[in-house]
């Protein structure tokens, strides 16, 4: 396997665009999920696993004295991609998610070693186990935000058996490039774009800026109602968010993918004595190097660039050419 060391300092090759399965107990519960894994030696993998559900998963395991089973996938259909990096309740399969995106066409093929099913048209398969109590050291590695996370004791991967198709295509992803930002972010700006429509009435757009890594800071565009929603609108993107660190709130005539737009609303329509919302020592993201890498603690703030209600529009809109200027103007270009 081609397996790449992608930057100077990794602690070694990384498998970076592989989805790893697992199920629970019972077999009932399925989780579907991105995972980076470090190369140690010819059988076993570092996996690097943050507190949400492989990590559940893991603990019910170790807790019933028994390996996790695991299949990792690699070279897969996009849309299998998007549902796996997607975070979904507890219980809900992301293949399920997948299904739904292919219009009923996903394949799932049966592994050799391990009770968990794969995508047929993977071009790579590793299945393995991850004994609870087996650790080692993972990374240091190049993560989103193009800085190096920190070392850490992670669970370690025993590979029991390698399946791939003939001449098989080895898929990598670059860490920290537009690839892996699209991925982190897609599935969570309609997240946050469902979380924060619940506490306002109106959202117009959400974006999640290649600048904050597409992971730690939010623009989202609303259609202000009352005074007040353009910080019920932070509190809640936060909620369904937990590793983002900075959110801006703009009305609906400003374009949240227009930075230049969504920095002009900030200069006009904010003012840092009433619409600045401070959140300290608040759980944020492990991969800030600012923050507390190791409590997954930072200090969230968010910045209301709404208008106010209590003066009129008029105010905080931009001056326009009358249409006759607009019209000459049009003609100008075309001549």
């Amino acid at each position: 396997m081609p397996v790449l060391t992608h930057f100077q300092g990794d602690g070694g090759p990384y498998i970076t665009s592989a989805i790893v399965a697992a199920r629970g107990l019972d077999g009932k519960i399925e989780n579907v999920s991105f995972h980076r894994l470090q190369i140690l030696d010819d059988t076993h993998l570092a996996i690097r696993i943050v507190r949400r559900h492989l990590y559940k998963l893991l603990q019910m395991h170790k807790e019933a004295d028994k390996p996790l089973e695991v299949a990792i996938s690699l070279g897969l259909h996009p849309a299998i991609m998007l549902a796996a990096a997607s975070s979904l309740p507890f219980g809900v399969s992301e293949y399920g998610v997948a299904n739904t995106l292919l219009g009923g066409d996903l394949v799932l093929t049966k592994c050799e070693d391990v009770s968990v099913p794969v995508p047929s048209d993977s071009e790579l398969v590793l299945e393995g186990k991850i004994h609870p109590n087996d650790e080692t050291d993972e990374g240091p590695f190049v993560d989103a935000t193009g800085t190096y996370d920190i070392v850490r004791k992670q669970p370690v991967v025993e590979v029991t058996r390698i399946m791939h198709r003939n001449e098989f295509i080895y898929q990598a992803l670059l860490p920290g490039m537009s690839e892996h930002h699209l991925l982190m972010g897609l599935p969570l700006e309609a997240q946050i774009w469902e979380s924060v429509s619940s506490t306002v009435p109106y959202v117009r757009g959400v974006n999640l800026t290649l600048g904050g890594c597409s992971w730690l800071h939010a623009v989202i565009s609303l259609e202000k109602q009352s005074e007040g929603d353009g910080k019920n609108a932070i509190l809640a993107a936060f909620t369904a968010h937990k590793s983002l660190k900075h959110v801006v709130v703009v009305d609906s005539d400003i374009d949240p993918q227009n930075l230049k737009e969504v920095e002009w609303a900030i200069a006009t329509r904010f003012q840092a004595d009433k619409d600045l919302v401070l959140v300290p020592n608040a759980r944020g993201s492990s991969l800030d190097p600012s923050g507390d890498q190791n409590l997954g603690l930072t200090t969230k703030l968010g910045i209301d660039a709404t208008r106010t209600l209590s003066r009129p529009k008029e105010s905080f809109i931009k001056a326009r050419f009358t249409e006759l200027h607009e019209k000459r103007a049009k003609e100008i270009l075309k001549e």
